[in-house]
């Protein structure tokens, strides 16, 4: 069990896709992801392996939820900045978490 202090460090955003790259040296298929977080946040890249459901052009400027506030992680040759999170299937079939109305880039998820 975490206390509410604990997931009270852990920053979730809301925001836009804004490209969406074939990433040929990750291990597993994945995209290279460009995500506006607004102006507070500005713009993070991530490594995401969501290549089983979302063809790269459905993605783009689709508003997704992402952490933040990790460290920022080593992925071959391509730095990522946060985490996209998405509900993990049986087989790795990854759906992401998104708004089902559109909001402003960075709202803070709670």
């Amino acid at each position: 069990m975490i206390t509410w202090h604990d997931f009270e460090k852990v920053e979730m955003r809301v925001g836009t896709i804004l490209e969406v790259q074939d990433f040929p040296k990750a291990n597993k298929p994945a995209y290279q992801l460009t995500i506006d977080f607004g102006v507070e946040l500005g713009i993070k890249k991530s490594s995401a392996q969501i290549t089983k459901r979302y063809a790269k052009e459905e993605l783009l400027g689709k508003q997704i939820i992402a952490v933040v506030n990790f460290p920022k992680k080593q992925i071959a040759d391509f730095m990522s900045e946060c985490l996209v999170l998405g509900s993990v299937g049986e087989e790795h079939d990854i759906v992401l978490l998104t708004s089902d109305i559109p909001v402003e880039n960075g709202l803070r998820i709670g």
